[in-house]
């Protein structure tokens, strides 16, 4: 039996059906023609003003919206932010003709194009049982692309986050060859890294061994003023966490998405410290370490 999936109008349709056409033509339409009106000569100065360049930074802030709409699973948030992506797309293709570049037309035909003949499988000759398979058709397509490449970590996105970059680099690397053997070596190679790091933190290399806990005097940070040193440090963080993202990508863990779930459980944690505290009638500066650990910890039982 096909699988089923739910219409904006909560009417079951059979998976991989097509959208309404009847409303979604006039729809994009109406969408296109009020973001070429907008960039018209009487239109918003604003929207006249921008350039592929100067509307980066609100591509990605939408995206980044998008993603935490999704880990809301709020369907009314999701649709909001799927619309603000599509209309990133849609005025970066109108700037794009504007400047006499190129069209939203074009972008279109080329993305058709592409999951076509990307997937064989379906559209062609080829055959695919499993994602193993769909994924060796995917990247045989892509190679035949992009045969210019002169390395194979060419195309990879500069601006990507770096954990995920981090986790990118290492799977192309991997995919000619370059890569542990077995995925456990990483955890030698992990200390490795935290080693050299202790040794530009601490005179003798070694990492003092104090237990993680409330008690205790309260040891101020001192930051490190020599620019040199602090180069070398962050250098040694910065191979930890390039390890730790090629031990997310050996065990098929997205290391960004981690990271975002690790974020929001200790945001919301903490907040519950806010909240517990306010209905104590206390303020969270006025209170102590252990009373914001029991309320923290209280959160966790719950969780």
């Amino acid at each position: 039996m096909a699988e089923e999936r739910m219409t904006g109008n909560d009417q079951p349709c059979e998976m991989g059906t097509p959208p309404d056409f009847d409303r979604l033509t006039p729809a994009f339409r109406t969408l296109c023609e009020t973001v070429a009106a907008l960039r018209a000569p009487t239109g918003c100065p604003w929207d006249r003003e921008q350039t592929l360049e100067t509307i980066k930074p609100y591509t990605l802030e939408e995206t980044y919206e998008l993603l935490e709409a999704i880990d809301s699973r709020d369907d009314d948030a999701i649709v909001e932010e799927l619309g603000d992506v599509l209309l990133q797309v849609v005025l970066d293709a109108q700037i794009g003709s504007d400047e006499g570049r190129f069209a939203l037309v074009e972008v279109v035909e080329r993305l058709t194009d592409k999951m076509i003949r990307r997937h064989p499988h379906v559209f062609g000759d080829e055959s695919a049982e499993t994602t193993e398979e769909v994924t060796k058709h995917w990247r045989a397509a892509k190679q035949a692309e992009k045969h210019d490449r002169d390395s194979a970590l060419d195309g990879i996105p500069v601006d990507l986050p770096q954990l995920a970059r981090a986790a990118r680099i290492t799977s192309r690397a991997a995919k000619v060859g370059y890569d542990f053997p077995d995925r456990n070596m990483l955890f030698d190679k992990l200390n490795e890294e935290i080693s050299e790091l202790a040794s530009e933190l601490f005179e003798d290399g070694r990492i003092p061994l104090v237990a993680a806990g409330v008690e205790g005097p309260v040891v101020p940070d001192q930051h490190v003023k020599d620019s040199e040193k602090r180069e070398c440090i962050e250098g040694e963080l910065g191979d930890v966490l390039f390890v730790l993202a090629n031990i997310a990508r050996r065990w098929g863990v997205n290391p960004e998405e981690a990271l975002r779930n690790s974020n929001r459980k200790f945001t919301r944690r903490f907040q519950s410290i806010e909240h517990e505290l306010s209905r104590r009638g206390v303020q969270i500066e006025d209170a102590t370490l252990a009373e914001m650990e029991e309320c923290y910890q209280a959160e966790k039982r719950k969780e």
